[in-house]
């Protein structure tokens, strides 16, 4: 009788570098679908392409963490950081944003090698039992890696969707409904003296931080995104031509923008279709809507008699909720799928009124690090719940993401709160 030889114990070193390939080879699984010219494109000043979103997270980990903390190390290519950096002006100089796609090379192959040469050290520093400084620093940038493969997600979703012959990322897998979203409802709240912000164990950013008291009046959250159906009864009710339901600055936007229905939305006269990452198809009218500004959910909010929660409501009623209710990256699905029952986190990122300030007390992380969040607290909103293109396991109640008010390419949708 012969017996299996024992398995090796697993030690935190696996553990971590389990954990950092696991992500890295998602990035690259993202990207494999995409021929090199699509890795190329960037079709405006907003999105980058998705080459250099592969590029720029192993720059992090070879600028924040390899150059300090490996002595042998020796990086890929002088210029990689020019290229490569995208906001760290403590860091060094930078290739303008808007210029991105006009980098031919590096090409995809060599952008590839990049990636492994990095990984390859980073494995021999996790090997080496880093310090909790350098744990916590490999974990911003996982974290960091992970916001990047959703913005790889968006970015590519709107390169594929400005092109006349609108190709699919991938091929739609069969039966990817999840059936019948249900009449709204609503979760009441008591209001009073609660707690938000992060606290204890887990990795968070340093936005979410730290916990505080608000105060809340009592109001009531809807119990799931507002739906495909119910924007094209705003569209039917002239939601788009009436100013009356519009802020200044959003009515700007539709005037000079142009706009008449959520972007990727088309009529062709019978009836409306929607781009998505696996081609255009009908409309579906019990998903969650999709890919509207924050305008377009402040004016919606307005004409439903309803208003937009605050990031603290929000929060207050996601803290008593399971994150595994919701619905987030999926390579068969990649797009918002209709209720099966009352939700908060998961297929659309929900705009919320507050405006992405900082926490009383707040204190952005030492070193060139601290200008990952901070630096971003003014002229921007925060949104809530994460998203179809969110990988799992990388939000949670406290999580504050943000976008400007006009941003509709990144997965935004919305919820409704109304005082009680």
């Amino acid at each position: 009788m012969s017996t299996a030889a024992p398995r090796p114990a697993v030690t935190g070193n696996d553990v971590a570098a389990g954990r950092y390939l696991e992500v890295r080879g998602l990035t690259e699984a993202l990207a494999e679908p995409l021929s090199p010219e699509d890795q190329t494109v960037q079709s405006m000043p907003d999105v980058s392409p998705t080459k250099w979103h592969r590029a720029h997270t192993t720059w992090f980990f070879e600028t924040f963490l390899l150059k300090p903390q490996l002595s042998a190390y020796r990086e890929f290519h002088p210029q990689f950081g020019f290229l490569f950096n995208s906001y760290y002006e403590t860091v060094g100089a930078r290739h303008p944003r808007p210029h991105r796609g006009l980098l031919s090379r590096p090409g995809v192959e060599e952008v590839g090698r990049y990636r492994r040469h990095a990984d390859a050290a980073m494995l021999e520093l996790l090997d080496a039992e880093p310090s909790d400084d350098v744990t916590w620093l490999v974990e911003l940038g996982l974290n960091h890696e992970q916001q990047h493969q959703e913005l790889l997600l968006m970015d590519i979703k709107h390169v594929l969707a400005v092109n006349p012959l609108q190709p699919a990322y991938r091929q739609p897998r069969p039966n990817p409904r999840a059936g019948t979203a249900p009449p709204l409802g609503w979760i009441e709240h008591d209001g009073g003296l609660v707690e938000i912000g992060h606290v204890g164990e887990g990795f968070s950013f340093d936005n979410e931080t730290p916990r505080h008291v608000v105060h809340l009046a009592p109001f009531a959250l809807a119990d799931r995104p507002v739906t495909c159906g119910d924007w094209v009864a705003f569209i039917d009710d002239d939601g788009y031509h009436r100013p009356d339901l519009w802020l200044s600055d959003g009515w700007g936007a539709v005037m000079s923008e142009r706009w008449e229905a959520p972007q990727y939305w088309s009529h062709d006269g019978g009836g409306w279709e929607v781009f998505t990452l696996t081609g255009p198809r009908p409309l579906d009218s019990d998903e969650p809507v999709c890919h509207v500004s924050y305008y377009e959910a402040e004016a919606f909010a307005h004409w439903s008699g309803a208003r937009l929660p605050t990031e603290a409501e929000w929060e207050a009623v996601a803290a008593c909720r399971p994150l595994d209710e919701g619905r987030f990256l999926d390579l068969d699905v990649l797009h918002p799928r209709p209720a099966a029952g009352p939700t908060l986190f998961g297929d659309v990122w929900q705009w919320t009124s507050s405006g992405y300030l900082p926490y009383p007390g707040f204190r952005p992380a030492a070193g060139a690090v601290g200008e990952y969040n901070g630096k971003f607290m003014v002229n921007q909103h925060v949104l809530r719940g994460g998203c179809c293109a969110t990988a799992p396991g990388h939000t949670r109640a406290t999580y504050r993401n943000f976008f400007p008010p006009g941003a509709r390419w990144p997965f935004t949708g919305v919820r409704l709160a109304r005082d009680l």
